[in-house]
Formats: C-alpha cells, sequence, structure tokens
C-alpha cells in the first residue's frame, strides 16, 4: 500500500487503469475526398446516443465505496470487486477520483457510439477499440456502473459488425457506380475518337471526360487500367485524325495561297485595262476563281484579298469615271439627235419625193454621225427617225408604183388578151358554136380581172 500522504492517488499493481486508444472522431465540415465510399446509413444495431453527447456524469457512491483505510470497491452484478487503494486524501475524494476515472472511460464509449452512429469512421476500428475497453472493464480502477458501460459496449461491438458489412457492400455499390461511370466515358471517349470532326467541342469534352475521370476511385486496380487504356487509346485516335486534318489543311492552305498569289497578279495586271467589257468579264472570272481557291492562311489571306480588291476597284474607278463621262457624252448627243428632228419636220414627200429622199440621207449621215445615246433614250429618238424613214419609203414605194413600165405592159398585156377572147367568143356565136363561145367568154372574163389587178395596182388603188 502507498503511504498516505503521497500526494498522488495510488492503486494496487492489479488495478492500474487499461490503456486504451481513443476512437478518431471526423473533424467537423471535413470534405469526403473524390471517389471515396459515401456514408451509410446508421445499421439497425446502432445506438441511439447523441453522436457527440457528453455523458452525465453519475454518483459514484451508488456504484462503489472507499473505506477509512483507503481500499476502494466497485459494485456490479457479480457482486463487489476491489479495484485499489486511495490514499491521498479522503474517502470522499477517493470515491470522486475513481467516478470521474470512469466518467472518462464513459466518454470514450460514447465517442465510439458517435462516430458508428455517424457511419463515418472505420467499423473495425470501432471494434477494435469498443473491444479493447471492453476486456479492460473487469480489471478497470473505476466506479460506475460498469455493468451498463459493458453492455453499451456490446451494443458497440454488434453494430461495428454490421456497420463493417453494411460498408462493404456500399462500397462495392460505389465501386459497381464508379466503374460504369468510367465504362461510359470510355465509351464516349471512343466515339469522339472514332467519329467526330467538331475538333475543338469534342477536344474540349475529352478534356472534361478527364477532369471527371480523376475524381473517380475506388475501382479494381485491373478494371481502372483496362478503361484507362481504352480513352487514351480513343484520346490518342482523336488526337491523330485532328492532327491529320489540320495538316491537311494546312496543305490545302498553301496551295491556296499559291493559287490567290497568281490571281493577284493576274487582276493586277487587268487593272490599266481600258477595255471596259471584257476586262469587267475577266473580273468576274478571277473572283470566281477566287472563291474555289478557298482559304489561305488568314494573314496571307487577307493581305492578298487586300491587293486583289485594290486591283479591282483601280478598275473600276477608271471604268465608272469612262462612264460617267460616256453619259455626259451620250447626254450631248441625245440633245443633238433632238434637234436634228425638230429640223427634219421640212421633209415632206408628198410634194418633193426627191427632195425628200436627199433631205433623209442628210438627217441619216448626221444621225450616225453624232453617236450613241443614252440607253433610256434611244427607243424614243430611234422610233421618231424610224417614222420620217417610213414616211419617205411608203411615198417612193406608191410612186414607183404609179410609173413602173413593166406593170404598165402588163397591164395592157391583159387587155389585149381579153380583146382575142372576146373576139373568139363573137367568132364562135355566129358560127353557132355555143360552147365554144361561152369557154372563150369565160376566159375573157377571168383576163378582165386580171387586167383590172394590175391596173389597180400600178393606181394605188
Amino acid at each position: 500500500m502507498t503511504d498516505s500522504s503521497d500526494a498522488k492517488p495510488a492503486v494496487e499493481p492489479a488495478a492500474q487503469q487499461h490503456d486504451t486508444p481513443k476512437p478518431s472522431v471526423p473533424k467537423p465540415g471535413a470534405a469526403a475526398k473524390p471517389g471515396a465510399p459515401k456514408p451509410h446509413p446508421t445499421p439497425t444495431h446502432a445506438l441511439s446516443a447523441p453522436a457527440v453527447a457528453a455523458p452525465a456524469h453519475s454518483d459514484p457512491s451508488e456504484f462503489g465505496r472507499v473505506d477509512d483505510d483507503g481500499t476502494a470497491w466497485v459494485k456490479t452484478a457479480d457482486g463487489e470487486r476491489q479495484i485499489g487503494s486511495w490514499q491521498a486524501g479522503d474517502a470522499a475524494e477517493g470515491l470522486a477520483h475513481f467516478g470521474r476515472r470512469f466518467d472518462d472511460l464513459a466518454t470514450e464509449v460514447a465517442l465510439l457510439e458517435a462516430r458508428l452512429n455517424s457511419g463515418a469512421g472505420d467499423a473495425k476500428k470501432t471494434k477494435a477499440a469498443a473491444t479493447a475497453l471492453a476486456e479492460s472493464l473487469p480489471t478497470a480502477a473505476v466506479i460506475g456502473d460498469v455493468d451498463s458501460l459493458s453492455a453499451r459496449l456490446d451494443v458497440i461491438i454488434a453494430g461495428s459488425d454490421e456497420a463493417a458489412a453494411h460498408a462493404k457492400h456500399e462500397k462495392e455499390l460505389s465501386r459497381q457506380a464508379h466503374t460504369e461511370r468510367k465504362e461510359e466515358l470510355a465509351a464516349e471517349a471512343e466515339q469522339i475518337g472514332a467519329e467526330s470532326t467538331q475538333w475543338k467541342a469534342a477536344g474540349d469534352r475529352l478534356r472534361e471526360i478527364l477532369d471527371e475521370w480523376k475524381t473517380i476511385r475506388g475501382i479494381d486496380r485491373k478494371v481502372d487500367d483496362a478503361l484507362w487504356k481504352r480513352y487514351s487509346k480513343a484520346r490518342e485516335a482523336f488526337n491523330r485524325r485532328r492532327g491529320a486534318h489540320f495538316a491537311e489543311l494546312d496543305r490545302e492552305r498553301a496551295a491556296a495561297k499559291t493559287k490567290k498569289e497568281e490571281l493577284v497578279e493576274r487582276a493586277e495586271a487587268l487593272s490599266d485595262s481600258t477595255d471596259w467589257g471584257p476586262t469587267a468579264g475577266a473580273f468576274r472570272d478571277l473572283l470566281a476563281e477566287w472563291k474555289a481557291a478557298g482559304r489561305a492562311p488568314r494573314e496571307a489571306d487577307d493581305n492578298l484579298w487586300r491587293r486583289f480588291k485594290g486591283a479591282q476597284d483601280v478598275f473600276f474607278a477608271a471604268r465608272n469615271a469612262a462612264s460617267s463621262e460616256r453619259d455626259a457624252e451620250f447626254e450631248e448627243n441625245a440633245v443633238a439627235k433632238e434637234e436634228l428632228l425638230k429640223n427634219a419636220g421640212h421633209i415632206d414627200p408628198s410634194k418633193d419625193i426627191d427632195g425628200a429622199r436627199a433631205a433623209l440621207r442628210d438627217l441619216q449621215e448626221k444621225w450616225d454621225a453624232i453617236g450613241k445615246v443614252p440607253r433610256e433614250r434611244m427607243h424614243d429618238l430611234e422610233g421618231k427617225l424610224r417614222a420620217i424613214e417610213k414616211r419617205v419609203r411608203d411615198a417612193a414605194d406608191e410612186e414607183w408604183r404609179r410609173t413602173d413600165p413593166e406593170a404598165l405592159a402588163r397591164a395592157a398585156q391583159f387587155r389585149e388578151r381579153v380583146t382575142q377572147f372576146e373576139e373568139q367568143a363573137a367568132k364562135a356565136s355566129a358560127a353557132g358554136k355555143t360552147k365554144d363561145a361561152e369557154s372563150a367568154l369565160a376566159q375573157a372574163k377571168q383576163w378582165r380581172e386580171w387586167a383590172e389587178a394590175a391596173e389597180g395596182a400600178v393606181s394605188g388603188q
């Protein structure tokens, strides 16, 4: 026994406090690692104690005593058990001391209950800690409701087994879900790698898949490696296709640059041409070739287009200036032709056909010498000239019909034939040849009609 003057409480060696590791409790607000199993629901054996509530202090006098000589006892269902000796003060102080040691054990048990209830801890570690505490109770130098504490530890141990089984099941479910998700991501990556030509969007999506991939853990190592190989192979296939596409694009752009340089040279060679119509057509053809050539590298394409358009602008600006000058000239021509038409009012073929013809020839020569007029004025002016020409032409035709010797000769011949057939008819009638007379008269009638038609053509009737 320790001397009663010792400053610290003393216990017999057999009743020394058991050194039990304290359970770990998750820090409040700590985030779960990516891919870690989700916290599982509280098992049916879990305790109903508050997650972090401290146990109420019990009255140690109800569960033990300290004799006047310092001997300490605890009451259990199996009877009283000596737990040690108190020599550092009176019996009441000793009772309080051993009661506090019991409260410490009760706090550890409460922490284990809280950890089990939260489902956040390792059930196996919780069980190990509870088992160690349970094993230490029969020799623990404490005074309190040891039987109740033992029962609570039994519940923790049983609940830990169920929690461990539940955690294992949850882990399997999590592993399966994570595996399925990576399979989906790998399949999507394979589709992108094999088919997509949306190079930017597809590249961004492959990076997003990789970012999500890194957050998914807890998968069987072999399965994870196989899925990673699928994703990696798909990404490499996409990168190869994209690289080939842009390499071909570079080749096409280089060819387009060469073609457009040639087109620029041709355009610049045409820029000072004054052959307006054909050159404008040539520029249209060059522009069609430009569009068909495709895109050159951007900076080169922009520079070449500035040169090409500059050559166009030089030509069309010159053509527009010439067109404006021509329009002014044409307008002056139109005014001159209007003046000619006013002066042509004296042409009267009904009075002097030869004078009208001469005046018309003079008008036509001056008309042609003046040149072109604006397109919108052409129809009106040409119509007025055609009207004068028709008036003179019709008068000349009428004069010709009246004086045509051949037409007059034909009319006389027709009259002569009429006379001949009438004489034949008279002779046949005198001879009693009625039919011959009628035939001759019929022919005379036909020739008379022709003679009248010929005479009408000459006279204009």
